[in-house]
């Protein structure tokens, strides 16, 4: 299929990029600004794409700017809708990447797509408004939204708290300052969350949400204690307040079932890689 992909150049549309050309599709990756209507427009139409896989957006939580994760999140998301459209034939699915960050703080665990969302910080809003905002779209376009938890890989910029360990370890460093070492998150392997967009742009279906997740979260004591047995070095951890976060998310697990009842009934296998696998090839 020809895929229509935003975001080419980030952390996920490179990864994304290898696999789905190694699954026998044409990549095209988006070259207009999100924020450009018009040429937006315009590449839309040049491309009349078969797929949309839209991965642009401010990813990093922590971003000085709020106003952009709403210029960006959400009207740039707008607009690349609007353009689609405009399209003679509508795109087989459109497949928009939301986050896990929606559903915020809560007491139920692991999340289910049912959860009610409860977003604590300007990016997780950001995309729960995107997320309502493309449902105005649902009598138009074969929209597919997908909520990945939290994931890594090699190459992923060191803003971020595992790369920042990776890169830590890596150069056997004697100390290393972090927020709070107890929060629990999913940390997935980029590959698995790649695979599973591939699998829900070809078989997701339509109008609906699905958690891309392994519903096995680690706190970064653990995360921490794995590098220390790869490495076979140890360093001091500081605790900086000013990496703590005022609205933390203490703990983000997802339940998979509905993208595994999914992926079974399509016949497709995701064999995800363990986090020992992950941290060391980023070491």
């Amino acid at each position: 299929m020809k895929i229509f992909l935003t975001g080419a150049e980030g952390f996920t549309g490179r990864y994304f990029i290898d696999r789905a050309t190694a699954a026998g599709h044409q990549v095209i990756p988006m070259q207009a600004d999100l924020t450009n209507r018009e040429t937006l427009e315009r590449e839309v139409l040049s491309v009349q794409p078969e797929v949309v896989v839209h991965l642009a957006a401010i990813s990093f939580v922590g971003h000085a700017d709020n106003s952009a994760f709403y210029a960006v999140n959400v009207v740039g998301t707008t607009n690349l809708l609007e353009a689609l459209t405009r399209l003679p034939s509508a795109p087989h699915r459109v497949l928009l990447a939301s986050s896990a960050n929606i559903y915020g703080n809560s007491e139920q665990s692991p999340l289910a797509e049912t959860q009610p969302p409860a977003p604590v910080n300007h990016y997780a809003m950001s995309k729960l408004a995107m997320e309502y905002m493309a449902r105005t779209f649902a009598d138009r376009l074969n929209l597919v939204i997908a909520r990945p938890f939290n994931y890594t890989g090699r190459g992923q910029d060191v803003n971020f708290v595992i790369p920042k360990l990776a890169k830590h370890f890596a150069e056997r460093a004697d100390s290393i300052s972090l927020g709070n070492l107890d929060v629990e998150r999913e940390f997935n392997d980029v590959q698995m969350v790649c695979d599973a967009y591939l699998c829900l742009m070809k078989h997701g279906r339509p109008g609906e949400a699905y958690n891309v997740c392994s519903g096995q979260p680690h706190t970064l004591r653990e995360v921490i204690a794995c590098f220390e047995k790869v490495t076979d070095h140890r360093m001091d951890v500081e605790i900086n307040p000013a990496f703590v976060r005022r609205n933390e998310v203490h703990r983000l697990c997802g339940n998979p079932d509905k993208l595994n009842t999914l992926l079974r009934e399509c016949g497709v296998n995701i064999a995800p890689p363990t986090l020992s696998e992950t941290l060391s090839r980023m070491l």
